[in-house]
């Protein structure tokens, strides 16, 4: 993980402890460890169809692309189990994500799970309030 912390902030420093903190526990089917990220997409599509391949090399492809769109990826996974989720969405919204933050608790395996705690990593709009 790579993260640049702001300067001379204790609140950071706290919060990223309490992460590390629970990155370390060993693992437990009945308290599982779900990490979650989301990254925006730019699609593209291709302008020109590849040349193709011949004798000792390989396919070309014109680097030019046309823009088509953007979209969102949320990747869920719980590591120490090896179960991931990828989601794919339209918007990178807070409902979009608290949206998905309920469809993993309440149609996940985990739905079943006698406790669940809630750490929420993350800058920007993503925080533990639009959870609630």
């Amino acid at each position: 993980m790579y993260v640049i912390p702001p300067e001379k902030s204790a609140e950071f420093v706290s919060n990223m402890e309490d992460v590390l903190e629970i990155y370390h526990r060993p693992y437990d089917p009945n308290c599982p460890v779900i990490c979650m990220d989301e990254q925006p997409i730019q699609l593209v599509k291709e302008t020109r169809l590849p040349l193709p391949a011949k004798p000792g090399q390989p396919e070309a492809h014109d680097y030019e692309y046309e823009r088509n769109g953007t979209a969102n990826i949320f990747m869920f996974t719980e590591p120490l189990s090896g179960w991931r989720k990828t989601v794919v969405s339209e918007r990178r919204t807070s409902v979009d994500w608290a949206t998905e933050i309920k469809n993993l608790l309440d149609n996940g395996h985990w739905y079943r799970l006698a406790r669940s705690y809630k750490r929420c990593n993350t800058r920007g709009s993503r925080n533990q309030a639009n959870l609630e």
